[in-house]
């Protein structure tokens, strides 16, 4: 994430009717959906893998360990390749979108505590939040969602 004067280059996506962020410098390919394998014995949001360019690459969705409720896939769904930092090695990972919008500056970033009051999704895994098109966006803080996979379903 680009943080220069508290603004940041992000990647805005939707997940259950609400705008979320990823930090555009992890996104490696946005995806339309295609043949999952499901993975029986995993954590639950992340279960299934993808075939990308020959790799093996974990799907996650990211409502499911968000708290975010589960709706049918429509159209707009999208599948966002990135690549993290898991137990200190690059690792790409796959999650699910029901829409991404694009890539863009967030304004105003602030990275206190999210409030816990009037919101549907665990603030633990928010990094920061800022505006965009005149809308608070959250800034997801993929590394934590993925380092704590074992603790919260």
């Amino acid at each position: 994430m680009t943080n220069t004067s508290n603004t940041a280059e992000i990647l805005t996506i939707v997940m259950s009717n609400e705008t979320f962020a990823v930090p555009a410098s992890m996104v490696l390919e946005i995806l339309d959906p295609g043949p999952t394998t499901p993975v029986p014995t995993a954590t639950a949001f992340i279960n299934k893998l993808i075939n990308f360019r020959g790799r093996v690459v974990p799907l996650a969705d990211l409502r499911l360990r968000c708290g975010l409720p589960i709706g049918e896939p429509s159209g707009d769904a999208r599948v966002v390749v990135l690549e993290i930092r898991f137990e200190g090695e690059p690792t790409l990972v796959a999650i699910l979108a029901d829409k991404v919008y694009e890539v863009g500056t967030l304004e105003g970033v602030i990275a206190d505590k999210v409030p816990r009051i009037g919101t549907r999704w665990h603030p633990e895994f928010i990094k920061a939040i800022g505006r965009h098109k005149d809308k608070f966006v959250m800034i997801l803080d993929i590394d934590r969602i993925f380092a704590s996979s074992d603790s919260v379903t």
